[in-house]
Protein backbone atom coordinates (compact mmCIF):
# COMPACT_ATOMS: atom_id res chain seq x y z
CA UNK A 1 0.00 0.00 0.00
CA UNK A 2 2.91 2.52 1.34
CA UNK A 3 4.90 1.41 -1.77
CA UNK A 4 2.99 3.40 -3.97
CA UNK A 5 2.34 6.63 -1.42
CA UNK A 6 5.01 8.43 -3.43
CA UNK A 7 4.35 7.27 -6.75
CA UNK A 8 4.01 11.39 -7.72
CA UNK A 9 6.14 12.97 -9.92
CA UNK A 10 7.12 16.99 -11.45
CA UNK A 11 7.85 17.16 -15.16
CA UNK A 12 9.00 20.17 -16.72
CA UNK A 13 9.45 20.51 -20.96
CA UNK A 14 10.35 22.31 -24.04
CA UNK A 15 9.79 21.88 -27.32
CA UNK A 16 11.63 22.55 -30.38
CA UNK A 17 11.33 21.91 -34.11
CA UNK A 18 12.88 23.25 -37.09
CA UNK A 19 10.02 23.61 -40.29
CA UNK A 20 11.63 22.41 -43.69
CA UNK A 21 13.16 25.36 -45.56
CA UNK A 22 12.02 26.39 -49.22
CA UNK A 23 13.84 26.10 -51.84
CA UNK A 24 14.95 28.87 -53.98
CA UNK A 25 12.89 29.38 -57.44
CA UNK A 26 15.51 30.62 -59.42
CA UNK A 27 18.04 28.39 -58.59
CA UNK A 28 18.81 25.59 -61.22
CA UNK A 29 19.74 23.18 -58.73
CA UNK A 30 17.64 24.29 -55.64
CA UNK A 31 18.77 21.87 -51.74
CA UNK A 32 17.32 19.52 -50.50
CA UNK A 33 14.72 20.77 -47.53
CA UNK A 34 16.05 19.14 -44.30
CA UNK A 35 13.32 16.57 -42.96
CA UNK A 36 11.35 18.21 -40.07
CA UNK A 37 13.05 17.08 -36.56
CA UNK A 38 11.49 14.69 -34.30
CA UNK A 39 9.29 16.19 -31.44
CA UNK A 40 11.99 16.63 -28.60
CA UNK A 41 11.07 17.74 -25.10
CA UNK A 42 13.51 18.87 -21.79
CA UNK A 43 11.97 16.59 -18.98
CA UNK A 44 12.86 17.81 -16.13
CA UNK A 45 11.95 18.92 -12.62
CA UNK A 46 10.48 22.44 -12.27
CA UNK A 47 10.02 23.17 -8.26
CA UNK A 48 9.16 26.24 -6.77
CA UNK A 49 10.13 26.84 -3.22
CA UNK A 50 7.06 27.35 -0.93
CA UNK A 51 4.69 26.27 -3.57
CA UNK A 52 2.31 23.38 -2.87
CA UNK A 53 0.14 20.93 -4.79
CA UNK A 54 -1.92 18.65 -4.63
CA UNK A 55 -2.38 14.48 -5.98
CA UNK A 56 -4.84 12.05 -5.48
CA UNK A 57 -4.21 8.86 -5.98
CA UNK A 58 -6.49 5.90 -6.49
CA UNK A 59 -5.43 2.28 -6.65
CA UNK A 60 -7.94 -0.79 -7.59
CA UNK A 61 -6.94 -4.35 -6.92
CA UNK A 62 -8.54 -7.70 -7.62
CA UNK A 63 -6.46 -10.82 -6.08
CA UNK A 64 -7.49 -14.51 -6.30
CA UNK A 65 -5.79 -16.69 -4.34
CA UNK A 66 -6.33 -20.62 -4.49
CA UNK A 67 -5.63 -22.58 -1.01
CA UNK A 68 -6.56 -25.93 -0.34
CA UNK A 69 -8.87 -25.99 -3.47
CA UNK A 70 -10.79 -22.86 -1.97
CA UNK A 71 -10.61 -19.76 -3.89
CA UNK A 72 -10.36 -16.61 -1.84
CA UNK A 73 -11.55 -13.23 -3.54
CA UNK A 74 -10.14 -9.99 -2.32
CA UNK A 75 -10.78 -6.60 -3.83
CA UNK A 76 -9.47 -3.19 -2.92
CA UNK A 77 -9.78 0.22 -3.53
CA UNK A 78 -7.86 2.73 -2.06
CA UNK A 79 -7.64 6.50 -2.52
CA UNK A 80 -4.87 8.52 -0.77
CA UNK A 81 -4.86 12.25 -1.24
CA UNK A 82 -1.32 13.86 -0.86
CA UNK A 83 -0.12 17.60 -0.78
CA UNK A 84 3.65 18.34 -1.84
CA UNK A 85 5.75 21.13 -1.19
CA UNK A 86 9.33 22.43 -1.72
CA UNK A 87 10.54 23.60 1.94
CA UNK A 88 14.39 24.00 1.24
CA UNK A 89 16.86 24.45 -1.88
CA UNK A 90 20.64 24.51 -1.23
CA UNK A 91 22.55 23.85 -4.66
CA UNK A 92 21.14 20.67 -6.35
CA UNK A 93 19.17 19.54 -3.45
CA UNK A 94 15.67 20.00 -2.61
CA UNK A 95 14.09 19.23 0.51
CA UNK A 96 10.34 18.38 -0.66
CA UNK A 97 7.76 17.63 2.08
CA UNK A 98 5.00 15.41 1.94
CA UNK A 99 1.71 14.98 3.52
CA UNK A 100 -0.85 12.75 3.46
CA UNK A 101 -4.57 14.85 3.63
CA UNK A 102 -6.81 12.12 2.70
CA UNK A 103 -7.51 8.29 2.88
CA UNK A 104 -10.65 6.57 1.49
CA UNK A 105 -10.72 2.72 2.10
CA UNK A 106 -13.30 0.39 -0.21
CA UNK A 107 -12.10 -3.42 1.09
CA UNK A 108 -13.75 -6.87 0.78
CA UNK A 109 -11.98 -9.79 1.83
CA UNK A 110 -13.80 -13.00 0.90
CA UNK A 111 -17.30 -10.86 1.68
CA UNK A 112 -16.10 -9.25 4.74
CA UNK A 113 -16.61 -5.59 3.66
CA UNK A 114 -14.49 -2.38 5.48
CA UNK A 115 -14.79 0.60 4.67
CA UNK A 116 -13.43 4.48 5.71
CA UNK A 117 -13.23 8.09 4.20
CA UNK A 118 -11.37 10.70 6.37
CA UNK A 119 -13.42 12.99 4.87
CA UNK A 120 -16.44 12.07 6.34
CA UNK A 121 -16.91 13.14 9.85
CA UNK A 122 -19.45 9.76 10.34
CA UNK A 123 -17.01 7.44 9.30
CA UNK A 124 -17.67 3.92 10.77
CA UNK A 125 -15.18 2.36 13.07
CA UNK A 126 -13.87 -0.99 12.06
CA UNK A 127 -11.23 -3.61 12.61
CA UNK A 128 -8.85 -1.23 10.83
CA UNK A 129 -10.11 1.98 10.94
CA UNK A 130 -7.62 3.35 13.86
CA UNK A 131 -4.97 2.30 11.24
CA UNK A 132 -6.84 4.40 8.71
CA UNK A 133 -7.03 7.43 11.22
CA UNK A 134 -3.18 7.40 12.12
CA UNK A 135 -2.43 7.75 8.62
CA UNK A 136 -4.18 11.18 7.74
CA UNK A 137 -1.80 13.93 8.98
CA UNK A 138 1.63 11.72 8.28
CA UNK A 139 4.89 13.75 6.84
CA UNK A 140 7.71 12.76 5.24
CA UNK A 141 10.34 15.26 4.32
CA UNK A 142 12.44 14.15 1.20
CA UNK A 143 15.42 15.18 0.33
CA UNK A 144 16.34 15.15 -3.64
CA UNK A 145 19.17 15.51 -5.10
CA UNK A 146 18.80 16.84 -8.67
CA UNK A 147 21.78 17.86 -10.52
CA UNK A 148 21.69 18.96 -14.44
CA UNK A 149 21.19 16.68 -17.09
CA UNK A 150 20.93 13.49 -14.86
CA UNK A 151 18.70 11.30 -13.30
CA UNK A 152 17.37 12.44 -10.05
CA UNK A 153 18.05 10.32 -6.79
CA UNK A 154 16.49 10.06 -3.23
CA UNK A 155 19.18 10.75 -0.60
CA UNK A 156 17.29 11.21 2.41
CA UNK A 157 13.72 10.67 4.12
CA UNK A 158 12.64 12.04 7.01
CA UNK A 159 9.48 11.37 9.09
CA UNK A 160 9.58 7.29 9.92
CA UNK A 161 9.95 7.51 13.75
CA UNK A 162 7.06 9.89 13.91
CA UNK A 163 5.27 7.54 11.39
CA UNK A 164 5.88 3.72 13.21
CA UNK A 165 4.64 5.77 16.22
CA UNK A 166 1.55 6.82 14.69
CA UNK A 167 0.36 3.37 12.97
CA UNK A 168 1.64 1.31 15.92
CA UNK A 169 -0.03 3.39 18.88
CA UNK A 170 -3.46 1.77 18.74
CA UNK A 171 -1.89 -1.91 18.36
CA UNK A 172 1.98 -2.30 19.43
CA UNK A 173 2.00 -6.04 18.20
CA UNK A 174 2.46 -4.20 14.82
CA UNK A 175 5.70 -2.46 15.77
CA UNK A 176 8.21 -5.21 14.96
CA UNK A 177 6.86 -6.46 11.61
CA UNK A 178 6.44 -2.54 10.55
CA UNK A 179 10.22 -1.87 11.60
CA UNK A 180 11.31 -4.24 9.33
CA UNK A 181 8.85 -3.50 6.25
CA UNK A 182 9.09 0.59 6.48
CA UNK A 183 13.25 0.69 7.06
CA UNK A 184 14.78 3.93 6.31
CA UNK A 185 16.17 2.26 2.76
CA UNK A 186 12.39 0.99 2.15
CA UNK A 187 10.94 4.48 2.44
CA UNK A 188 14.23 5.85 -0.14
CA UNK A 189 13.57 3.06 -2.52
CA UNK A 190 9.75 3.79 -2.51
CA UNK A 191 10.21 7.17 -3.76
CA UNK A 192 12.95 6.43 -6.10
CA UNK A 193 10.76 5.62 -9.18
CA UNK A 194 8.40 8.55 -8.93
CA UNK A 195 11.51 11.03 -8.98
CA UNK A 196 13.86 8.71 -11.50
CA UNK A 197 11.00 8.82 -14.10
CA UNK A 198 12.93 12.01 -15.36
CA UNK A 199 16.05 11.85 -17.22
CA UNK A 200 16.39 15.30 -16.37
CA UNK A 201 18.15 16.36 -19.84
CA UNK A 202 16.41 16.92 -23.55
CA UNK A 203 14.96 13.92 -25.41
CA UNK A 204 13.40 13.06 -28.60
CA UNK A 205 10.39 11.13 -29.51
CA UNK A 206 11.36 7.39 -29.35
CA UNK A 207 14.08 7.87 -26.74
CA UNK A 208 13.92 5.81 -23.26
CA UNK A 209 15.46 5.61 -20.51
CA UNK A 210 15.91 3.46 -17.41
CA UNK A 211 15.72 3.01 -13.80
CA UNK A 212 15.62 0.27 -11.31
CA UNK A 213 14.39 -0.09 -7.69
CA UNK A 214 15.29 -2.89 -5.22
CA UNK A 215 12.36 -2.95 -2.26
CA UNK A 216 13.56 -5.49 0.17
CA UNK A 217 10.47 -5.94 2.86
CA UNK A 218 12.05 -7.96 5.33
CA UNK A 219 9.43 -10.90 5.45
CA UNK A 220 7.26 -10.12 3.13
CA UNK A 221 10.19 -10.50 0.79
CA UNK A 222 12.41 -8.31 -2.24
CA UNK A 223 11.43 -6.62 -4.93
CA UNK A 224 12.99 -5.60 -7.74
CA UNK A 225 11.34 -3.04 -10.13
CA UNK A 226 13.39 -2.48 -13.32
CA UNK A 227 11.56 0.61 -15.37
CA UNK A 228 11.70 1.62 -19.03
CA UNK A 229 10.26 4.91 -19.93
CA UNK A 230 10.21 6.09 -23.47
CA UNK A 231 8.93 9.23 -24.58
CA UNK A 232 5.85 9.42 -27.20
CA UNK A 233 5.46 12.76 -28.40
CA UNK A 234 2.43 14.81 -27.80
CA UNK A 235 -0.59 13.65 -26.54
CA UNK A 236 -2.60 14.61 -30.00
CA UNK A 237 -5.30 11.99 -29.66
CA UNK A 238 -6.69 13.76 -26.92
CA UNK A 239 -10.65 15.58 -27.46
CA UNK A 240 -9.75 18.65 -25.00
CA UNK A 241 -7.46 21.37 -26.78
CA UNK A 242 -5.79 22.05 -23.45
CA UNK A 243 -4.72 18.06 -23.12
CA UNK A 244 -3.52 18.12 -26.59
CA UNK A 245 -0.76 20.47 -25.83
CA UNK A 246 0.74 17.73 -22.85
CA UNK A 247 3.37 15.17 -23.72
CA UNK A 248 2.96 11.24 -23.53
CA UNK A 249 5.80 9.18 -21.58
CA UNK A 250 5.49 5.25 -22.25
CA UNK A 251 5.76 3.60 -19.00
CA UNK A 252 6.83 -0.43 -18.56
CA UNK A 253 7.90 -2.56 -15.74
CA UNK A 254 9.97 -5.98 -15.03
CA UNK A 255 9.19 -7.25 -11.67
CA UNK A 256 11.42 -9.45 -10.11
CA UNK A 257 10.28 -11.35 -6.69
CA UNK A 258 12.45 -13.00 -4.38
CA UNK A 259 11.19 -15.13 -1.10
CA UNK A 260 12.60 -13.87 2.00
CA UNK A 261 15.69 -15.98 3.67
CA UNK A 262 14.99 -17.67 7.03
CA UNK A 263 16.84 -14.59 9.13
CA UNK A 264 14.34 -12.20 7.60
CA UNK A 265 11.18 -14.08 8.90
CA UNK A 266 11.39 -13.19 13.09
CA UNK A 267 7.98 -12.99 13.98
CA UNK A 268 5.11 -10.37 12.96
CA UNK A 269 3.45 -12.26 10.36
CA UNK A 270 1.11 -15.66 10.98
CA UNK A 271 2.84 -17.55 8.15
CA UNK A 272 6.34 -17.98 6.75
CA UNK A 273 7.03 -17.44 2.47
CA UNK A 274 8.98 -20.71 1.66
CA UNK A 275 9.52 -20.28 -2.03
CA UNK A 276 7.80 -18.36 -4.75
CA UNK A 277 7.23 -18.62 -8.76
CA UNK A 278 5.32 -14.93 -9.48
CA UNK A 279 5.97 -13.40 -13.13
CA UNK A 280 4.50 -10.21 -13.75
CA UNK A 281 3.15 -9.31 -16.97
CA UNK A 282 1.30 -6.29 -18.62
CA UNK A 283 2.76 -4.15 -16.77
CA UNK A 284 2.67 -0.73 -18.41
CA UNK A 285 1.48 2.81 -18.23
CA UNK A 286 1.14 6.50 -19.42
CA UNK A 287 2.40 9.47 -18.00
CA UNK A 288 0.69 12.81 -19.07
CA UNK A 289 2.93 16.04 -18.20
CA UNK A 290 1.50 19.38 -18.64
CA UNK A 291 4.23 21.73 -19.84
CA UNK A 292 2.64 24.67 -18.91
CA UNK A 293 2.48 24.08 -15.38
CA UNK A 294 5.89 22.05 -14.76
CA UNK A 295 4.08 18.94 -13.89
CA UNK A 296 2.55 15.58 -14.17
CA UNK A 297 -0.83 15.85 -15.21
CA UNK A 298 -1.96 12.19 -14.64
CA UNK A 299 -1.12 8.97 -14.88
CA UNK A 300 -1.88 5.52 -15.58
CA UNK A 301 -0.38 2.17 -14.30
CA UNK A 302 -1.66 -1.20 -14.71
CA UNK A 303 0.19 -4.95 -13.61
CA UNK A 304 -1.00 -8.25 -13.22
CA UNK A 305 1.16 -10.71 -11.26
CA UNK A 306 0.39 -14.47 -11.37
CA UNK A 307 1.76 -17.47 -9.89
CA UNK A 308 2.51 -19.77 -6.91
CA UNK A 309 3.68 -19.39 -3.35
CA UNK A 310 4.64 -22.18 -0.98
CA UNK A 311 4.05 -20.90 2.87
CA UNK A 312 3.96 -22.42 6.04
CA UNK A 313 1.05 -21.55 8.46
CA UNK A 314 1.66 -23.51 12.07
CA UNK A 315 4.29 -25.59 10.61
CA UNK A 316 1.99 -26.64 7.93
CA UNK A 317 3.29 -26.41 4.19
CA UNK A 318 0.25 -25.06 1.75
CA UNK A 319 0.71 -24.10 -1.78
CA UNK A 320 -1.15 -20.71 -2.57
CA UNK A 321 -1.84 -20.08 -6.38
CA UNK A 322 -2.30 -16.63 -6.86
CA UNK A 323 -3.49 -14.23 -9.73
CA UNK A 324 -3.49 -10.27 -9.33
CA UNK A 325 -4.21 -7.55 -11.63
CA UNK A 326 -4.04 -3.95 -10.33
CA UNK A 327 -4.47 -0.35 -11.74
CA UNK A 328 -3.06 2.67 -10.28
CA UNK A 329 -4.59 6.23 -11.42
CA UNK A 330 -3.12 9.56 -9.68
CA UNK A 331 -4.36 12.87 -11.08
CA UNK A 332 -2.35 16.15 -9.89
CA UNK A 333 -4.54 19.29 -8.37
CA UNK A 334 -3.66 22.95 -7.49
CA UNK A 335 -6.61 22.82 -4.72
CA UNK A 336 -6.82 20.37 -1.64
CA UNK A 337 -9.36 17.33 -3.09
CA UNK A 338 -10.43 16.93 0.46
CA UNK A 339 -11.66 20.26 1.41
CA UNK A 340 -15.53 21.10 -0.18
Amino acid sequence: MLQRCTFAALFAFGVASLAALPAVADDPKPPTPPAETATKATLAWKLEKDKTFYQKMTTETKQTMKVLNNDVTQTQKQTFDFSWKVADVKDADYSVKQSIVGVQMDIDLGGSKITYDSTKADAPNNALSDFFKALVGSDFTLTLNMPKDKQISVTKVEGRDDFLKKLTTSNAQMKPLLDQILSDEALKQMATPTFAALPNKEVAKGDHWDATSTLDMGPIGKYVNKFTYTYDGKNTDAKDDAEKKWDKIKVTTELTYTPPDEKAQTGGLPFKIKSADLTSKDANGTIYYDAEKGRIAKSNMKLTLTGKLNIEIGGQPTEVKLDQTQETNVETLDKDPTKP
